[in-house]
């Protein structure tokens, strides 16, 4: 199975008794945003074909089956909530280094009249330092369907609000995103790409070695409890069939894992 690994507009093919085309690695580009946990990783021998992305913003492996990120990783600090980025001036394209590789990806239209969302998954409020930054959070490889009213515009930004307040107060946590699937098999109108029946958020404190984390469904919540949806994540784990927090011993993995955290107050 080919795998690329892309960074800005480059990309490096590793195949089966094939050569390096470009010698450019997203995880040593992104080396300083996983330091403290490591990048997700795929568990058993058999991944799906996966492309890893890393921007100045966060790190990413998007599907190239179901043109959506199975996970995106993100380095917080207050400072990445304050500057010129302007969501008003980006817009929603096809990732340029998807297209560049010749790699499945979604296109504008592909959403356009879906009746959902362009959810972010490294959410573009988190990418206030630059306009650089903050576009290459629309860029469609960043993005899933989501729902919109009472969901993406909903439950899912009061999460992402509260974590930006978390991290205001405790200095630095790493934030991952993605999808969760099982047997259903909804579609966006007129496309390939599946809709997700589920979300999970993980958030990590490296200073305390404390986390969080929540599995949300897809759908309108009018419930605005965000305590009602946290996870353990093992149960991430076993539902995606991905190993988050890789680069952390064994025994705080256990530890962090299995715990089922009450909601952080900031």
């Amino acid at each position: 199975m080919d795998i690329r690994v892309a960074v800005g507009g480059l990309a490096l093919l590793l195949a089966a008794g094939g050569v390096v085309a470009q010698p450019v690695d997203a995880l040593h580009a992104c080396a300083d945003m996983i330091r403290e946990v490591g990048a997700p990783r795929y568990l058993g021998d058999d991944p799906p074909p996966h492309t890893l992305l890393c921007r100045s913003g966060y790190l990413l492996s998007h599907n190239d089956d179901t043109k959506i990120p199975d996970w995106e990783i993100e380095d917080l600090t207050p400072a990445r909530f304050v500057g010129p980025g302007d969501r008003d001036h980006s817009s929603f394209v096809g990732d340029p280094t998807l297209t560049q590789a010749g790699k499945p990806h979604s296109v504008d239209d592909d959403y356009k009249g879906s009746g959902f969302d362009r959810g972010h998954m490294a959410p573009a409020a988190d990418m206030k330092p630059d306009q650089a930054m903050m576009d290459e959070s629309h860029y469609l490889s960043n993005i899933a369907p989501q729902v919109g009213l009472g969901f993406n515009r909903g439950i899912w930004a009061r999460l992402e609000d509260a974590i930006r307040v978390w991290t205001e107060h405790r200095g630095h946590l790493i934030a991952m995103t993605g999808p969760i699937y099982d047997d259903t098999d909804r579609k966006m109108r007129g496309t390939d790409i599946p809709v997700p029946p589920r979300f999970y958020k993980i958030v990590y404190e490296p200073a305390r070695h404390r986390a969080i984390a929540f599995i949300f469904p897809n759908r309108k919540i009018t419930d605005k409890d965000l305590g009602l949806f946290i996870a353990t994540i093992d149960d991430i784990e076993q539902a995606t069939g991905i190993d988050f927090l890789p680069g952390l011993s064994k025994s705080i993995q256990k530890r962090i894992e299995r715990n089922v955290s009450s909601l952080w107050v900031q």
